[in-house]
C-alpha cells in the first residue's frame, strides 16, 4: 500500500510503543489517526537509542522495563491496521531488534501485520542490500534518513533506495523539540527534490502548529515525535489518548 498524505502538509506521528503500556499506545495511535495524522510511526523500544534525545530515551527505557518486545509492537501494528485500514503505518526501529529476529522473518511478519513501511535508524543505504531485498519481497517501503551533511551522491543513493517517503532530518544532532525549524531543512529538501518524486517528510524538532506550517512551505509532511512523547509522559494514561487527539487536531492551525 502506498503511503499517502491526504492534506499538505501531511502529519506523521511518532509513538514509542509500550509507553505507558501497549493498550494505551494503541488507543493513542487511534486518537492520532482520527484527529488528522496521516501516518503512525510505531517506535520499537530499544535499550540504547543513540539517535534520540532524552524524551524518547526515557520513553524507550520505560517500555523496555515493562518487557515490550518487537513481537509486541508487531501485534499493535496488526490491531491498528484492522481498526484503521486506510492509515499509513511505519515500523520505526533500531537495527538490533530486527537482526535478533532475523531480517527475512521480520519483513515477513511486518507485512503480515499490515505495515506499509519500515525505518531502521541505523541502517545505512550503503549496507542495505539484504534488507532491501527482503523488504521488496514483502512489498514493504524502506524509508531512509537524509541529513543536511550528506553530499549529493549520498542523497541520490538514499532517494533511489527509498519508497513511501524520504525522511529529511531538519538538523544535525538528536531528536528533540526546538524553537524554530532549522534553515538547513529547506535546503536539504530542495537538494533531495533533484533526485526523487517521492514525498519528503521533515522531522527532528517539529513540535507545534507554527513549525508544521513552516514545513508545509517546502516539504510534503511534518514528523512529530518528541513533543508527542513528552505530552504522553506528563499525561495520566487514561487521559493520554484524548490529549494526543487534541494536540494533533491543533497542528494545522
Amino acid at each position: 500500500m502506498p503511503i499517502e498524505f491526504r492534506k499538505k502538509p501531511g502529519i506523521v506521528a511518532y509513538l514509542t510503543a509500550g509507553d505507558p503500556d501497549l493498550a494505551t499506545t494503541r488507543d493513542i495511535a487511534l486518537a492520532a489517526i482520527d484527529n488528522g495524522a496521516d501516518v503512525i510511526e510505531l517506535g520499537v523500544p530499544f535499550s540504547d537509542p543513540l539517535a534520540d534525545g532524552p524524551v524518547i530515551q526515557r520513553a524507550s527505557e520505560r517500555s523496555v522495563a515493562q518487557g515490550t518486545t518487537l513481537t509486541d509492537v508487531l501485534g499493535i501494528a496488526k490491531e491498528l491496521r484492522a481498526a484503521r485500514p486506510a492509515c499509513g503505518l511505519v515500523l520505526f526501529s533500531y537495527l538490533n531488534p530486527v537482526v535478533r529476529m532475523g531480517m527475512k522473518t521480520f519483513c515477513a511478519k511486518a507485512a503480515e501485520a499490515g505495515a506499509d513501511g519500515v525505518l531502521l535508524t541505523d541502517m545505512i543505504v550503503e549496507e542495505g542490500g539484504e534488507y532491501l531485498e527482503a523488504m521488496h519481497v514483502h512489498k514493504l517501503a524502506p524509508i531512509f534518513l537524509a541529513a543536511p551533511t550528506s553530499p549529493d551522491a549520498r542523497l541520490k543513493a538514499i532517494a533511489a533506495a527509498s519508497q513511501g517517503f524520504v525522511y529529511a532530518i531538519s538538523r544535525v544532532g538528536i531528536t528533540g523539540t526546538q524553537q524554530n525549524v532549522a534553515g538547513d531543512a529547506a535546503e536539504l529538501v530542495s537538494r533531495l527534490r533533484k533526485f526523487t518524486k517521492l514525498p519528503i517528510a521533515v522531522g527532528f524538532g517539529i513540535s507545534n502548529a507554527e513549525h508544521v506550517k513552516a514545513v508545509g512551505e517546502f516539504a510534503d509532511a511534518a514528523i512529530i515525535g518528541s513533543a508527542l512523547v513528552a505530552l504522553i509522559e506528563k499525561s495520566d494514561p487514561a487521559e493520554a489518548p484524548a490529549a494526543v487527539g487534541r494536540f494533533i487536531a491543533g497542528l494545522r492551525g
